[in-house]
C-alpha cells in the first residue's frame, strides 16, 4: 500500500529531484524545509534557532526571482504521482483528485506588495487553488497541481456582463486549468496503466457546462455538487428540471451519511435517502456545443434537527450510477472533499501560514510551496495511522525520531531493536500533544499530533545529544 523505508526522509523524497539551475540552492532547499518542518508555526527566525547566517539563507531562497513556485512543488508532485501508482497497484479501485480554492488573509500585514482582494473590499490576500490527490478512504497522497494568484480591482463591469465574458476570461477558469493539470501529470506520471481511475472531484462553483463538455481521456472523470437546479434533456420541447427529474425516481431506504463540521455547527449523521438517474446536459442558451451524458445523485434529510438545515445534495458525476451501491459510492467519494478542507486548516493553523510576513506575494508563493508539502506531511501521517495502523512507523518517523519517542514515553534509555506500528506511534505523538483518550474522544486529530510532532523536535535532538554517552557509559 505505501513504500516503507529504513528511514522515513520525506524531505530527500518531496525535494531532493527538484531542479532550481544550481545544485547549491537545492541543497539550501532541503536544509530550509528540514528546519521549517520540525518546528512548522514557529516564524522564520525560531525555525532557525536564531542563527543569523541559516535565517539569511531562508530569505534569500524566497526571495529569488530565479525560483519558481512550479518548480519547488515540482518534486513532490512526482511523488505524488508515484504514490497514486503505488495505493493502485495495491488495489486501490479509484483516486479522487480535489479540486478547491482557498483565502489566503494577509490584511494585516499592509506592506506586503503584490497582493489582491479578498473577502470583503477590506480584506487582502492571495488566492490558492490547489488539486490533493487522496485514496476514497481519505489519506492525503499529495499535491498534483496548484495555482497561486492575486485578485485583481474590480473591472466595473455589471453582473450581467460578468456572466456573458467567456470563461477562459472569469476565476471559474480555475477548474479547467486543474482539470487540464490532472490530465497533463497522468500521461507525464508514465504508462496509464499503472495508475488507477482518477475521480476530479469539486463543489458548486465548478458546475458549469463547460467544465463537464472539457475533453478528457479514458480513466479520468468528474464528480461535481451541483450549483443550481439546471435543466435538463437533449430536446427542448422535453426538457425538465433536475430536481423533478430526480423526484420522479424511486427513494432508497433511509440510510445515515456524516457531515462533516462547518464553521459554528458540528459534525453530525444525517438520516438520508438517495435517488439516482441518467441525465443529458444541454449547452447553455447562447454557447455551442454538444449535449453531455451525465448521472446524477440527489441526497435529501428529511428530518433535520431544530435550527439546522436539512442536508440537500446535487451530485452529477461523469461515471454511471445504475445502483443503489454506485449511488452511495458517489455520496461517499463526494464526502472525501473534506480531507482537503483539513489540509487548508493544518496549512493556515498549524503551520501558521496566513502570520508569515514577507516583503512580497512572490515571496509568500515560493513559502507557500514549501508550506503546502509541510502540511501534508502532517496530514498524511494522521490519516494513514486510521487506515494502516499496522505498518512500521518509519514510513513518518525517522530512526531517532522513533526512537527518542518510544524512550520518551517509556521513560527508558533502551530503545526496541525494531520500529513500533504507526498506529501506535500515532497514539504516543497525540499523547504529546494533549490527546487524553478518553472514553468518547474519538480518533486523535490533526492538530494533536502536530502538537505532538513539534514536542517530539526537541526530544530527538536531546535523544541525539545523550544517546552517544548512554551507549558508552553501558559499554564500559
Amino acid at each position: 500500500m505505501i513504500s516503507v523505508r529504513e528511514e522515513a526522509d520525506w524531505v530527500l523524497e518531496e525535494f531532493g529531484d527538484v531542479e532550481l539551475g544550481d545544485r547549491r540552492r537545492t541543497d539550501r532547499l532541503l536544509e530550509v524545509v528540514t528546519r521549517l518542518g520540525r518546528r512548522p508555526d514557529a516564524s522564520f527566525p525560531l525555525a532557525s534557532a536564531n542563527d543569523w547566517a541559516t535565517l539569511k539563507a531562508t530569505y534569500r531562497l524566497l526571495e529569488n526571482p530565479a525560483i519558481t513556485h512550479e518548480a519547488l512543488l515540482s518534486g513532490h508532485v512526482a511523488s505524488t504521482w508515484e504514490r497514486v501508482a503505488d495505493w493502485g497497484a495495491a488495489g486501490e479501485a479509484v483516486v479522487l483528485a480535489i479540486q478547491d480554492t482557498t483565502e489566503l488573509d494577509f490584511s494585516g500585514h499592509r506592506a506586503t506588495s503584490g497582493l489582491g482582494q479578498i473577502g470583503n473590499a477590506y480584506g487582502q490576500g492571495l488566492l490558492a487553488h490547489s488539486t490533493l490527490a487522496c485514496t476514497a478512504s481519505g489519506v492525503p497522497l499529495g499535491l498534483l497541481a496548484q495555482a497561486v494568484w492575486a485578485r485583481p480591482a474590480p473591472s466595473g463591469l455589471s453582473k450581467v456582463q460578468r456572466k456573458r465574458r467567456p470563461v477562459a476570461e472569469k476565476e471559474s477558469a480555475k477548474w479547467l486549468a486543474g482539470l487540464q493539470a490532472v490530465v497533463a501529470g497522468r500521461a507525464q506520471a508514465g504508462d496509464p496503466a499503472r495508475l488507477p481511475p482518477l475521480v476530479v472531484v469539486s463543489d458548486a462553483e465548478s458546475d458549469v457546462y463547460a467544465y463537464f463538455a472539457a475533453p478528457r481521456p479514458a480513466g479520468v472523470d468528474l464528480l461535481v455538487r451541483a450549483a443550481q437546479d439546471r435543466l435538463t434533456g437533449a430536446e427542448k420541447r422535453s426538457r425538465v428540471r433536475l430536481r423533478a427529474l430526480l423526484a420522479a425516481q424511486p427513494a432508497s431506504p433511509p440510510e445515515t451519511v456524516v457531515v462533516p463540521r462547518h464553521p459554528g455547527q458540528p459534525a453530525r449523521t444525517a438520516h438520508v435517502v438517495l435517488r439516482w438517474t441518467a441525465l443529458t446536459l444541454p449547452a447553455p442558451k447562447g454557447q455551442h456545443g454538444e449535449p453531455v451524458t451525465l448521472w446524477a445523485v440527489g441526497v435529501q434529510e428529511g428530518d433535520p434537527p431544530t435550527g439546522v438545515a436539512p442536508l440537500d445534495w446535487l451530485l452529477r458525476s461523469s461515471v454511471p450510477v445504475r445502483t443503489l451501491a454506485d449511488a452511495q459510492e458517489r455520496v461517499r467519494w463526494y464526502r472525501g472533499r473534506w480531507t482537503i478542507e483539513v489540509w487548508h486548516h493544518v496549512l493556515k493553523s498549524g503551520c501558521a501560514f496566513e502570520q508569515r510576513q514577507l516583503a512580497s506575494a512572490a515571496t509568500l508563493t515560493r513559502a507557500l510551496a514549501l508550506y503546502d508539502v509541510i502540511a501534508w506531511r502532517i496530514l498524511y501521517g494522521t490519516l494513514l495511522a486510521r487506515v494502516a495502523p499496522d505498518v512500521p512507523c518509519t514510513v513518518l518517523l525517522e530512526v531517532q525520531e522513533w526512537q527518542a519517542l518510544y524512550c520518551a514515553v517509556h521513560r527508558t534509555t533502551t530503545p526496541p531493536s525494531s520500529p513500533p506500528s504507526l498506529g501506535q506511534a500515532h497514539r504516543w505523538l497525540a499523547e504529546l500533544g494533549g490527546f487524553v483518550g478518553r472514553t468518547g474522544d474519538g480518533e486523535p486529530g490533526v492538530l494533536v499530533l502536530w502538537r505532538g510532532l513539534s514536542r517530539l523536535v526537541d526530544m530527538t535532538y536531546m535523544f541525539q545529544v545523550f544517546s552517544p554517552a548512554l551507549q558508552e557509559r553501558k559499554s564500559g
